[in-house]
């Protein structure tokens, strides 16, 4: 079980009040004095129990100047701690013991604190990050363009999109308007790079749309749909987990910079119509991601400050992934490979023919 290092500094006076607290979320802790009338104690607790406490501390001390708390990870504990090996070991006398449903849902993930210093770095506007993108999309396109698998893999490796698509969800799930705003503002920047980038590049090499690499960006199946709603939820599930940034952003890059980079070149080459189709694929791989994110934070146990506002961020997102399902099934049925799509096409002939 992971377990966290965490390290809280309160006056003098707070130490009983501290003291209590802290004993509610673990079993081992202890405490030194340091300078300026403060006292720190240092907790080892286990990674599904920090919200709570970080939330209870922050509650009864946050207007106290001298508070602060300081969360480390912990790689090893000697002896072992029961709380970090069993769930709910640490309860009142006269609560009664959680049921095994309540065990089963019981979530390990990191706390929404370091959620949000894990992901602030990669929302920040700079030049690192443009750059990013655009090495990124020109390493996608050149892949599709050629065909080399590998090659688009590598762009998929490199992530830039990642720390803003999943801000995006998170943002969504807490209600946090701030950052769904910084999280918008960086996704689009980095969008409209690429895009820009990869149109210019259009204009200067052959573009064949009949490379599978590109030809499959231009149509969205409903494997596409599942692929992406897939790669939200794991990727949500590893983040929240606190694993790499690089092992989620495999996850989610698949889905987002191949479509951007087909888009640019399409439009580069002249042809409007398959850098629309590509930017649809684009669009559905978002709404998925976002649609599959909310609901594995949710699942995750992220706190949302106003279910309303969470609820009503969801069912929009999940309205216009019913709209876009309904779009590719009505292009599947009524195209020209699809049933309904043949059969008008026989009546067209023989109403032809007899005319």
């Amino acid at each position: 079980m992971s377990a966290r290092l965490v390290e809280i500094i309160v006056p003098d006076a707070e130490v009983s009040r501290t003291s209590a607290i802290i004993a509610e979320h673990c079993s081992r802790f202890w405490q030194e004095a340091v300078p300026g009338g403060l006292e720190k104690f240092s907790c080892v607790v286990a990674s599904r129990s920090i919200e709570s406490l970080i939330a209870e501390l922050d509650s009864n001390f946050q207007d106290i100047t001298d508070f602060s708390v300081l969360v480390l990870q912990v790689e090893a504990v000697l002896p072992e701690i029961p709380e970090l090996e069993e769930i709910f070991s640490i309860q009142p006398a006269d609560q009664k013991p959680p049921s095994k449903l309540e065990i089963f849902f019981t979530r390990d993930r990191i706390s929404t604190n370091e959620l949000y210093d894990d992901i602030e770095a990669s929302l920040e506007l700079r030049p690192n990050y443009l750059l990013t993108v655009v090495l990124s999309a020109l390493i996608a396109a050149l892949g599709m363009h050629s065909g080399q698998i590998a090659v688009v893999i590598g762009a998929m490796i490199i992530a830039p999109l990642l720390g803003p698509t999943m801000a995006m969800a998170m943002a969504a799930t807490l209600g946090d308007a701030k950052l769904g705003r910084r999280t918008m503002s960086t996704l689009i920047v980095g969008i409209l790079a690429a895009l820009i980038f990869t149109i210019a590049l259009g204009m200067f090499i052959e573009v064949n749309p009949l490379v599978s690499e590109l030809r499959n960006r231009t149509i969205v199946h409903p494997a596409d749909i599942a692929l992406a709603l897939a790669c939200g939820a794991a990727g949500v599930l590893a983040f929240s987990q606190g694993a790499s940034l690089s092992l989620v952003g495999v996850m989610i890059a698949v889905a987002l910079v191949p479509p951007i980079a087909a888009a640019g070149l399409f439009f580069g080459s002249g042809d409007p119509v398959l850098g629309f189709k590509a930017l649809f694929l684009l669009a559905t791989n978002l709404v998925c991601i976002n649609v599959a994110g909310i609901f594995m934070f949710l699942v995750q146990g992220l706190p949302p400050r106003n279910w309303r506002i969470t609820s009503g961020i969801f069912l929009i997102w999940l309205a216009i992934l019913v709209l876009f399902i309904a779009l590719v099934g009505g292009r599947i049925a009524f195209g020209e490979d699809g049933a309904f799509g043949s059969v008008l096409a026989t009546i067209e002939q023989n109403m032809l023919a007899k005319s």
